[in-house]
């Protein structure tokens, strides 16, 4: 099958998932706090670090890898892969290097939103 199919056909789930799970979070703890993105992120990452326990060990991993790893828990949260990159620098002992990741990933992500918002502000 297409990789590409695969993982568009997965991060459509993925998409709708976040979807469903944000508006539950929304409808049943209210709006005074982002939960339906801190949930997608927490079990989007527990998610990911099932699959890439279980992926490796099959056969036809690289098909499973790409419809639900970059496929439906991309689509659900990136926040997944995020995680799962940062965990593997650990585990190679690029204590540094992972610490340089996660903190300008975040600083630099949080940055970007807000110098988009700012870009959108000036031109109006």
């Amino acid at each position: 099958m297409n990789a590409l199919f695969l993982v568009m056909t997965g991060g459509a789930i993925g998409a709708g998932l976040r979807h469903l799970v944000g508006r539950a979070a929304l409808a049943t703890l209210g709006p005074a706090f982002p939960f339906g993105t801190l949930i997608v992120n927490i079990a989007g990452g527990l998610a990911m670090g099932v699959l890439a326990g279980t992926v490796a060990r099959l056969a036809n991993g690289d098909w499973w890898r790409l419809l639900l790893g970059v496929g439906v828990l991309g689509g659900f949260t990136t926040f997944s892969a995020f995680s799962l990159d940062a965990v593997l620098m650990l585990e190679r002992g690029a204590w540094m290097q992972m610490l340089v990741y996660v903190m300008v990933s975040v600083i630099g992500s949080v940055a970007a939103l807000a110098a988009g918002f700012q870009l959108t502000r000036v031109m109006a």
